[in-house]
């Protein structure tokens, strides 16, 4: 899968949790599934420190701007 693929499967996959409500398997999710991919395991590993952010805060419109915010 190449790298783009790979992203937006990741962020189909938190989507479908942040529908539900559920901050915490979104981020999680988006986080398990960067981190299987050589070129986004760094990017995310980074950023995961204000994704938890979001979470204790349960703030949802700040998950959805992290997931989408990756390129």
């Amino acid at each position: 899968m190449t790298r783009d693929e790979h992203l937006e499967w990741c962020k189909k996959r938190a989507r479908a949790y942040l529908d539900q409500g559920d901050l915490e398997n979104a981020i999680a999710s988006m986080g398990s599934d960067l981190m299987k991919h050589e070129e986004l395991a760094g990017i995310c590993s980074k950023l995961m420190p204000l994704a938890l952010l979001y979470v204790v805060e349960r703030d949802l419109e700040g998950a959805k701007r992290w997931i989408e915010g990756f390129r």
